[in-house]
């Protein structure tokens, strides 16, 4: 199964994750997110635990999102995978491995998330979750 694809739209990067899961359309959608940043295959071996709250899962969703573009804009920290992630309620736990990207050339500067287009539905037996990113 695909771990997530880019799809066309005017100015912003916009993507659709999918998973057996939730943990596993989060855990793809950052890696969405990391790709949109640096189109490169690297290896990490930085790890960092976020934890953030949210709503619902869009908010989840965003919120997680967002807190991977603060350790990229403040920290220099891209991540190239994610070793776990715990969705509990209104709580996610992650444990992201990157590395410190200065010295790439970027391939985008993603600065925000939106809400533009945002959803996470259950199709079948997958998650799919859609995102539009500023750029």
């Amino acid at each position: 199964m695909e771990k997530f694809k880019l799809i066309e739209h005017t100015a912003d990067i916009k993507f659709q994750a999918f998973g057996k899961s939730l943990e596993e359309v989060f855990k793809n959608s950052a890696l969405a997110v990391s790709k949109s940043i640096l189109n490169e295959e690297l290896k990490g071996k930085v790890v960092k635990k976020i934890k953030v709250s949210g709503k619902d899962d869009e908010r989840l969703l965003y919120e997680f999102l967002e807190e991977i573009l603060f350790l990229f804009d403040s920290k220099n920290f891209l991540v190239t995978d994610i070793k776990s992630i715990e969705i509990k309620g209104e709580e996610l736990k992650a444990e992201l491995i990157g590395l410190n990207a200065k010295g790439y050339e970027m391939d985008n500067h993603v600065k925000a998330v939106t809400y533009n287009e945002m959803f996470i539905e259950k199709q079948g037996n997958k998650f799919v979750a859609q995102v539009v990113l500023d750029v």
